[in-house]
């Protein structure tokens, strides 16, 4: 298996659409940027045939240290979530 950087995306975007990689590379880190904001905001983004980038408050919990037994408190989090779309499913498959 191999990870696919952001350089190799870069590279590949280039390639496929004839523009020079630093022109790629500002196209990309600027989709990546929109995205982020996006999900700053709480917004969700959907990329059709992809899937869509979300938010999602995970609460406030008390968990117990496994080593200790001791009680800790967790705080509230938001995480981001990737939900896959039926045609990328089915294209991986």
């Amino acid at each position: 298996m191999h990870n696919v950087l952001k350089q190799d995306l870069i590279v590949r975007a280039a390639g496929r659409v004839d523009i020079t990689q630093a022109k790629a590379k500002e196209v990309l880190e600027g989709i990546l940027a929109d995205i982020t904001d996006a999900l700053t905001k709480g917004d969700e983004v959907t990329l059709h045939g992809f899937g869509k980038f979300s938010t999602k408050v995970t609460p406030a919990r008390v968990c117990r240290n496994p080593m200790t037994g001791e009680s800790m408190n967790i705080s509230a989090k938001r995480k981001v979530v990737f939900k896959v779309m039926k045609a990328l499913k089915d294209a991986i498959q």
